[in-house]
């Protein structure tokens, strides 16, 4: 009994070290990167033209649109529904001859790169990206260099797209030169932009924006808002606001520049009238407004209407009854429950009363 469970666990544990070793044998194949909308050619090995050899893709048949050329497999026209592990067999034993992981892509495009300082006067940051995005693994080079001097970059932690730099000086009138070169195993490109210190300074748009209306002022509403937490030193690098605001029945805005502020008054709203407000913000000597931010909607005050009643308060006791009365109903309850008759009404009821009675 011992000798049977043993020969079975054994029979069972080569299954799943076959099972295993196929799996990590499509795994370990050589990889053949190829680009979308083309024809592919895949090679089974080192086998010679004459050989006869069947396909598989991922265990099955390959049913894409394809040719079979001796040891060569010819797919039509890829896309990335094409990708995947591909094995060759020869015949006419089936012997696995090679296996292929084909991966699908694009060679990159020049990076469009932009710059920019919302930190300024600590360092700025370059950005870039490819259109349309390659699919494959892309990796990135970028050298920064400033009075022919190589400066540091500082990849950032989030962003696998950007960097960071530090300025070396400032108030300097030499360019900076940025080339960002986008590499993968399809190839590559590069793109080369410069520009001076005073050009890419940009602050992140004014944070906290509140708009509040003023009691008993119809047209006015205050507004404040907060420095951006990026800008790193407001009192030696100070900065200016523009406010623009418009009622939301119009298209027109209006403007306010602001200095030495983080709060405005507007005072020629429209009575009751809703308004969307937003800021930008700006170093005061150099670069280029910043974003709006977001939109804050706001209404003046408005005067509470009065309250007013609608209905008139009568007394229980003076409102008739619209019950009527039933053939039923004693004549000395109808009596006692008709004080607010007059005495003629009374006189002419009775005898009628009395005749149903």
């Amino acid at each position: 009994m011992a000798n049977a469970l043993t020969s079975t666990c054994c029979v069972v544990l080569a299954a799943v070290v076959v099972v295993y070793a196929q799996r990590k044998s499509q795994q370990a194949g050589r990889i053949q990167y190829e680009k979308i909308g083309t024809d592919v050619t895949m090679q089974c090995g080192s086998l010679g033209s004459d050989a006869s050899v069947s396909w598989k893709v991922n265990g099955s048949d390959v049913k894409a649109r394809h040719r079979v050329e001796g040891p060569r497999l010819v797919l039509m026209s890829v896309d990335l529904s094409h990708k995947g592990y591909y094995s060759c067999f020869q015949d006419p034993h089936g012997e696995l001859r090679d296996q292929i992981s084909l991966r699908l892509g694009m060679p990159p495009t020049r990076p469009q790169v932009i710059c920019r300082s919302n930190t300024y006067p600590k360092g700025f940051y370059c950005s870039w990206h490819l259109q349309p995005p390659p699919v494959i693994q892309t990796e990135f080079q970028v050298m920064v260099e400033h009075n022919q001097r190589v400066l540091e970059v500082e990849r950032d932690p989030v962003h696998k797209n950007r960097c960071h730099v530090k300025f070396p000086e400032l108030f300097s009138a030499i360019p900076y030169r940025v080339n960002v070169t986008a590499i993968n195993s399809l190839g590559s490109a590069h793109t080369v932009i410069s520009f001076e210190e005073i050009t890419i300074v940009k602050p992140d748009p004014p944070e906290k924006v509140e708009v509040k209306p003023i009691p008993n002022k119809v047209q006015r509403l205050e507004v404040t808002w907060n420095h951006p937490s990026t800008w790193p030193d407001v009192e030696n690098f100070p900065l200016k606001y523009f406010l623009r605001y418009r009622p939301l029945i119009r298209d027109d805005w209006q403007h306010v520049e602001l200095t030495d502020t983080t709060r405005h008054t507007i005072t020629d709203a429209y009575a009751g009238k809703e308004y969307i407000i937003q800021l930008a913000a700006k170093d005061m000597e150099v670069g280029t407004w910043s974003d709006w931010s977001v939109a804050i909607h706001a209404t003046p005050w408005v005067e509470p209407l009065p309250i007013t009643s609608t209905t008139e308060d009568i007394p229980i006791e003076t409102m008739p009854s619209t019950e009527l009365p039933s053939a039923a109903t004693p004549l000395s309850r109808l009596i006692s429950a008709a004080p607010a008759f007059s005495s003629s009404c009374y006189l002419l009821l009775a005898p009628a009363l009395l005749f149903i009675m």
